[in-house]
């Protein structure tokens, strides 16, 4: 890419951004989503956060897990229980961490 095609990529970008971001400030009077876009909008961020999340519980360079031997097939469970148990975030991570990081270090896995 030429200093002029990036120049050109950046600029764009810029305003793709500044114009999607800016979207609903511009109007002057607010503007009202139908009901079922609002119940559709609140699911967002688990769907979001599902698929980010999944995939790399459940794949290893691109490919299901096809081993045992996988420290997260032990963290998440663990993790999961905690939250379940006493649904605190902090505890959940010190858990899944606590029973991850030792797999990794001492078992290789």
């Amino acid at each position: 890419m030429s200093e002029l095609e990036s120049l050109i990529t950046i600029i764009g970008l810029t305003v793709i951004t500044v114009v999607t971001r800016c979207f609903f400030l511009i109007p002057e009077r607010e503007l009202r989503l139908p009901g079922w876009v609002q119940r559709g909008l609140r699911y967002a961020p688990l769907a979001a956060l599902a698929a980010v999340v999944v995939p790399e519980l459940l794949m290893s360079q691109g490919q299901l897990i096809s081993t045992w031997q996988d420290a997260r097939l032990y963290a998440v469970p663990a993790a999961t229980a905690y939250f379940f148990w006493r649904r605190g975030i902090l505890g959940t991570i010190v858990v899944g961490m606590a029973v991850l990081v030792p797999l990794k270090l001492l078992l290789g896995w």
